[in-house]
């Protein structure tokens, strides 16, 4: 299995998730978004995926900056750049690979994905 958790470093439902991982011999690889950025194609993908709506955690204080204009506007193309430009808007974590595109973390969810 090749698989990558996407998220940032200091969020704790992304350590809840990286702990579950490892306590049950996960192999995976950290993408830390906000370290290691991010591609336009891999934000398309998901957006292309999940949709725009799925992949924007809107109760983000990253949402929250965006101005009026911005959130009422929001369709596909302005949510993949304004993911590129603010990767904190993304629901975390996102765990991506072998056919596995999954948001956010439930300890049920990925044993019933990952075993």
């Amino acid at each position: 299995m090749s698989l990558t958790l996407y998220g940032i470093s200091n969020c704790d439902t992304v350590r809840k998730a990286r702990r579950w991982l490892e306590t049950n011999d996960v192999a995976y690889k950290f993408h830390d978004f906000r370290a290691d950025g991010l591609e336009s194609q891999t934000v398309r993908a998901w957006i292309d995926t999940l949709g725009w709506d799925q992949v924007i955690n809107r109760r983000s204080t990253s949402w929250k900056a965006l101005d009026l204009e911005q959130r009422e506007t929001m369709d596909a193309t302005a949510a993949e750049q304004a993911i590129l430009s603010a990767p904190t808007l993304i629901k975390r974590p996102l765990l991506s690979g072998d056919g596995i595109l999954e948001l956010g973390f439930k300890a049920e969810r990925y044993q019933e994905l990952l075993t």
